[in-house]
């Protein structure tokens, strides 16, 4: 399991880095990983400088490019920043704009977010989101805010034990049956239920399939 976290705090200690701890602990205490490698944790502002001269020179310097070599092999990503002008801060968004366009695609990624105030609980959804979903990265339906008032309240605890549990899913091995015994010389599609839809397992012999058309007849009315 390769669980990366990316924080943009800009103060040490910091709220966002302290709700990017708690967002990893959940996914881990979620995934029972006691034995996994620690995560690995990305502090923007160590890197602001770097990122600055990648605009410039078209060239990440040696502590970015791993930086941006452990996102894009990363088998989950937390990603958290404080909100400026309501939205993502500028450091959060420079170091996303460096990384490689398709290098979250399919990668899940657990979204957070810092404030002074709840005015701005919305910015995972209107600035964060579309931001990864650009990026073709899976996003996770439940996103943590945490304003000031937030630190210490059960609402807060719940939201980051749900939001890791999701994160873990993904992160854990999941057991799957054994696939049934398939002819391949004569499966010549995938099987359907009675819907159209795609499934797991094929059709059972009793099911009759009746015609659009047909429905549609039944339902005149003369």
């Amino acid at each position: 399991m390769n669980l990366v976290v990316v924080s943009a705090g800009l103060s040490s200690p910091s709220s966002t880095r302290l709700l990017a701890d708690r967002l990893t602990a959940a996914t881990l205490t979620a995934a029972a990983a006691g034995a996994a490698p620690a995560p690995q944790v990305i502090e923007l502002r160590d890197l602001a400088t770097d990122i600055a001269r990648h605009f410039t020179t078209g060239f990440p310097p040696a502590r970015l490019a791993a930086a941006l070599d452990a996102v894009a092999a990363a088998d989950g990503l937390i990603a958290v920043t404080p909100v400026f002008a309501g939205s993502y801060s500028g450091l959060f968004k420079s170091f996303f704009d460096v990384l490689d366009k398709d290098a979250l695609t399919g990668t899940p990624v657990l979204l957070g977010a810092t404030g002074g105030t709840a005015r701005h609980s919305l910015v995972t959804e209107h600035a964060l989101r579309p931001l990864f979903t650009y990026l073709r990265a899976l996003v996770l339906p439940t996103a943590v805010y945490a304003a000031s008032p937030d630190w210490g309240d059960e609402g807060l605890d719940r939201r980051i034990t749900r939001a890791g549990t999701e994160l873990a899913r993904f992160l854990t091995p999941a057991h799957t049956p054994a696939a049934p015994d398939v002819d391949t010389t004569t499966a010549i599609a995938a099987p359907r239920s009675s819907t159209g839809a795609i499934t797991s397992l094929p059709p059972t012999p009793s099911t009759t399939l009746i015609p659009f058309a047909q429905r549609l007849a039944a339902l005149r009315v003369d």
